[in-house]
């Protein structure tokens, strides 16, 4: 694996777990703190699914299908061109998606605390992990659309 994407997806893994142990630490179950009212609270909950709590108490099919993405992400990683984007991309990727398995494994649940309120929309509380793994995503989407994920006599970047 590359060194950039693993330093990254080193300090994203750190950060989520850190936000959330300062979470569990400060913060009781379903407490919330209002930031910015109206629009952005601390609210400390447990999910027992993936996100908007689909699959509610599937535990061991979410950490199955965690690691099947782990690994499909892993395989066709370098088939993209390695410039900056896609090396944050992956690194968001993998970072965010081991820092919810994580939890899934040792815990049974996910920590979520971000709790947006967006035009009246009580939107699905999230963390860390869940931000870094929305931007992965959106990085690689831009990669797909720039067909920089075929690696067809493209120069890679040497880690």
């Amino acid at each position: 694996m590359n060194k950039r994407i693993l330093i990254i997806s080193s300090i994203i893994l750190f950060l989520d777990q850190l936000s959330k142990i300062i979470m569990e630490t400060y913060l009781t179950l379903n407490e919330k703190i209002n930031l910015i009212p109206n629009f952005f609270s601390i609210t400390y909950t447990n999910n027992y699914g993936a996100a908007w709590s689909i699959l509610n108490n599937k535990i061991y099919f979410l950490i199955g299908i965690t690691v099947i993405v782990l690994i499909i992400i892993y395989r066709y990683m370098n088939t993209f061109k390695m410039n900056k984007r896609n090396i944050l991309a992956f690194g968001f990727l993998f970072g965010g998606i081991i820092g919810n398995l994580i939890d899934r494994l040792f815990l049974g649940y996910v920590r979520d605390f971000l709790s947006f309120n967006i035009f009246g929309y009580n939107f699905p509380i999230f963390n860390i992990s869940d931000v870094a793994i929305f931007f992965g995503a959106i990085l690689l989407t831009v990669a797909i659309i720039k067909g920089e994920d075929h690696g067809n006599n493209r120069k890679y970047i040497k880690s």
